[in-house]
């Protein structure tokens, strides 16, 4: 009987409290029958109330909303609001143009930045959006896309580069006003800010499109007592702009489209058996397929010129650049005896085959001289088609053939020596001299498909060259080689015949000056074609991403506990150094929120199922447990179990505060399952909704007198401010010396600085 009272209590309750935005308030009931019935149950449970139900009846409730949620609070909120707004901005522009000197993945995206005001055509692993963004920033306030970004710690000297670090300190400076309007609609109450670095850097640009999702998002679900009206619609629209702009910046953007479509789906599950589902199907959809639909428009934009990317695409693909040597060109059909050819394997960025005059390393198969697939153009992917007695002809299916580097005049050569990185491959090498070899370095081509006889068409043929002695196919693995292979990808020799993109090739360029040329015109592909196979090649670049020689990585479980940051740039005390690292007492804050978040969740729902209140009384194994937080004498005096009382409070913590851990689950557990190389600054996007939820479970679900709050808002400023010279560059003694500014703060080993 008290499980039912308490849940019709909370329904009556939770009724009252919404107003013209969908937001709670106190306010009129909806008809004088509903008003009727809800005040004759009120008055008949009032004597059966406990002392819990006593503190959080209707007329407390109402008394504590109206304070929530009064006019006043309104301003407050306002001015909260416009504080926010002004820390965030000055935090992050101040010393904006420090250190003047090329900072971390500056050398990658400020480069990138210049293509685009230079129109030139260049791979990366990320959409372009980012990039592009910063390019126009740069343009719009005079730089002039001249600057090489080399290395990090080069001089700007005067190159104006201010205006794409401003634009990504904007972008940044938006995280916490709209993480504070987020959780605002969340829980009406404001959360933490969150200060992240000021540099040329893609991660500021896709937060502000993650947030700007999030935010839209929830503005839309307010709206959904109202729909297809025009704030509906606008928010709608928002929520799939920001989606396109998102993805459009990183395929990480893929993880908040899901978030968005998880949201959409519990939606549509609660309405159900509403006859005006299958418009909400369609409208809600709508996001998604709109932030899809945007990136064809960046794609278009991003390729015009020839550049330092085309390697990494299709001879096919690289016809549609100009300047590129296939853009336009003529050159013979067929391929023949005599002509220099590159030889380009078929998988994507499975690279050109190539030689140089570096030897394999002691202990990796026979020390000769390497062969490897390169991703990029160059002279060194030439070769000298000729044939054992050298007659003159056509080459055609069946074929037998020997390759010779035309820079080193090394045939190309295989045996059974064991491949480097793919054991059960044979090595691939060059042998000889001046055309001179043995028996290993002949090769049969065959056309795939084709018939003894056939001719081997330049770019359009599919060919794979079938080692005479041992029976096993040129292959690209796809692996990255070490250092001594100078990171260009494995050739081996597969004994596997199966036909795939790894062990096809086609030929590319032709030189023939006894043949007569034809018009490549023909080869240009459709734009779908392209679009598809600049994500293929986007995708695979990812994925490919390994270590470096002495490079430092990190692993994700490094992230929520703050273990390690990034060095940006600087190593000694005559430098200006940049470590990024985040701010201590805000990342482990989040850290205990989030198992704080799980503890509350559980005993509140299990407490409303089985019709109990949440009093002092009842929760003091909870204050056991509060009592090694960090935050002790705040936490135990506000009573943070006390606001699941109702079950309107606990319907906010557990759906808000689900919607923000969900975000947080989708950003941050998919990096687990990872092969390439990851950074600390992956787990930026997953720390604004983790910053996020310590605002649901700290602030906006405490009866907390104000100065409590204000003491949990100041210790992370106080923290910023000793902390700031991680944000600002530091310069000096190093950390260790009692002289430096950071002196005392190294509070964990691992920290670099």
């Amino acid at each position: 009987m008290a499980k039912k009272e308490c849940v019709t209590k909370c329904k009556g309750e939770s009724s009252m409290l919404r107003n013209r935005r969908g937001e709670l308030q106190i306010g009129e009931p909806k008809s004088p029958v509903s008003t009727h019935h809800e005040s004759t149950q009120d008055s008949s449970k009032d004597n059966r109330l406990s002392e819990g139900d006593d503190q959080s009846s209707n007329g407390t409730l109402a008394q504590y909303d109206h304070n929530v949620y009064s006019p006043n609070n309104e301003t407050q909120s306002t001015v909260y609001f416009l504080v926010v707004v002004l820390l965030s901005f000055s935090t992050r522009f101040y010393k904006i143009k420090e250190p003047p000197h090329v900072c971390w993945d500056e050398t990658h995206f400020g480069k990138m930045g210049s293509y685009y005001i230079n129109r030139t055509f260049f791979f990366d692993v990320h959409p372009p959006l980012g990039k592009m963004l910063i390019g126009l920033a740069g343009y719009m306030t005079g730089y002039d896309g001249t600057y090489p970004f080399l290395k990090p710690g080069d001089k700007y000297e005067h190159h104006n580069y201010w205006g794409m670090r401003g634009f990504c300190a904007s972008l940044g400076s938006c995280l916490p006003p709209f993480a504070y309007l987020t959780v605002l609609d969340l829980s009406q109450s404001s959360t933490a800010a969150l200060i992240s670095p000021a540099y040329i850097l893609l991660d500021p640009i896709l937060m502000f499109f993650i947030m700007g999702s999030v935010l839209c998002m929830v503005k839309f679900n307010l709206q959904i007592s109202r729909p297809f009206s025009a704030p509906w619609w606008l928010w709608l629209v928002l929520t799939g702009v920001n989606l396109s702009g998102a993805l459009g910046v990183k395929f990480v953007g893929l993880f908040v489209i899901l978030l968005v479509g998880l949201n959409t789906t519990w939606d549509l599950w609660r309405l159900l058996g509403d006859l005006d589902l299958s418009l909400i199907l369609g409208s809600t959809s709508c996001p998604e397929c709109l932030g899809l639909s945007f990136f064809p428009c960046f794609f278009i934009l991003s390729h015009v010129s020839s550049g330092p990317g085309d390697g990494f695409f299709s001879s096919a693909f690289q016809s549609r650049l100009i300047g590129n040597n296939l853009h336009n060109a003529s050159m013979p059909e067929y391929l023949a005896y005599g002509s220099t050819i590159t030889v380009k394997n078929l998988r994507i960025a499975g690279g050109y085959l190539h030689s140089h005059w570096h030897l394999y390393p002691e202990g990796v198969g026979a020390k000769q001289q390497q062969v490897t697939a390169y991703l990029h153009k160059d002279y060194n992917n030439l070769w000298l088609v000729h044939r054992p007695n050298d007659k003159p002809d056509l080459v055609r299916h069946g074929d037998v053939i020997r390759l010779e580097h035309k820079e080193t005049t090394r045939n190309l050569h295989s045996h059974r020596h064991e491949a480097p990185l793919t054991k059960k491959h044979f090595q691939v090498t060059g042998y000889g001299i001046n055309g001179t070899g043995d028996p290993n370095d002949l090769w049969q081509v065959e056309v795939c498909g084709g018939r003894k006889g056939d001719l081997i068409k330049v770019l359009r043929s599919k060919v794979r060259f079938l080692h005479r002695a041992t029976g096993c196919v040129l292959n690209s693995s796809g692996k990255t080689l070490p250092k001594w292979g100078w990171e260009q990808v494995e050739v081996t020799c597969s004994p596997y015949l199966k036909e795939t993109p790894n062990s096809q090739w086609s030929i590319e360029d032709h030189i023939n000056t006894k043949l007569p040329n034809i018009s490549l015109a023909v080869l240009k592909p459709h734009f779908i074609e392209i679009l598809l196979e600049s994500h293929i090649v986007m995708i695979r670049g990812n994925s490919g991403l390994k270590p470096k020689d002495n490079e430092m990585n990190s692993k994700p479980w490094h992230w929520p506990v703050n273990y390690q940051g990034l060095r940006f740039s600087g190593v000694n005390e005559t430098e200006y150094r940049v470590y990024l690292l985040g701010n201590p007492v805000i990342w482990w804050l989040n850290l205990l929120s989030l198992g704080l978040y799980l503890v509350m969740v559980a005993a509140a729902s299990l407490a409303l199922h089985r019709g109990v209140q949440l009093d002092k009384r009842r929760i003091g194994w909870v204050s056991v447990c509060m009592y090694v937080c960090m935050y002790i004498t705040i936490l135990v005096k506000t009573n943070l179990f006390h606001v699941c009382a109702c079950a309107e409070r606990c319907r906010v913590l557990r759906e808000g505060g689900g919607l923000l851990l969900l975000g947080w689950l989708l950003h941050y557990v998919p990096f687990y399952t990872m092969g390439r190389i990851l950074y600390y600054h992956h787990y930026f996007p997953a720390m604004l909704f983790s910053s996020m939820l310590t605002g649901t479970v700290g602030l906006a679900q405490m009866h907390a007198p104000d100065n409590d709050c204000v003491m949990l808002l100041t210790h992370p400023g106080v923290n910023f401010y000793l902390f700031n010279p991680l944000s600002y560059g530091m310069r000096g003694p190093l950390a260790h010396d009692p002289a430096s500014t950071m002196a005392g703060l190294k509070w964990m080993d691992s920290w670099e600085f």
